[in-house]
Parts: C-alpha cells; sequence; structure tokens
C-alpha cells in the first residue's frame, strides 16, 4: 500500500450514500435532515437515525483498526 492509499483510508469519512441506504431513505433526505431547520427545504431525520449512526461508527472503528494492525505491520 502506497502513502496516498493509506492516507485515503485514514482520511475517509461515512458518506451521505452509505447513510441513506443503511437508513433506508434517499441521499436528498440526508441532505435535507442536515439543512437549517429554518430552510424550507430542512426535513426531519430518518427515524432511528442515532442506532444508524453508532453502527455506521462502529463499523467505521473496526475498519481502522484493522488497518492500524496492517500499516504497523508493513
Amino acid at each position: 500500500m502506497d502513502f496516498k492509499a493509506a492516507t485515503d483510508r485514514v482520511g475517509g469519512c461515512i458518506t451521505h450514500a452509505e447513510i441513506a441506504e443503511a437508513a433506508g431513505v434517499s441521499i436528498q433526505t440526508i441532505r435535507q435532515a442536515r439543512m437549517d431547520p429554518s430552510s424550507s427545504s430542512y426535513r426531519n431525520p430518518p427515524a432511528g437515525w442515532q442506532a444508524v449512526l453508532a453502527r455506521l461508527a462502529r463499523e467505521r472503528s473496526r475498519e481502522l483498526a484493522d488497518f492500524a494492525f496492517e500499516v504497523s505491520r508493513a
């Protein structure tokens, strides 16, 4: 693995598309739920969003732990 690939893995984030898929909603719903609530385009976050984000965060932390192990052995 080269430096660019390694830094991309560490610096990567969970995308709106990944959140939408995990929550069973559209990407647009995620984008609108992130808007300022005073905006006319604002929509409520999907039901159960806390559990969805917690699961995605746990998955991401496992991926980073695995990566840390891999890169430390290189």
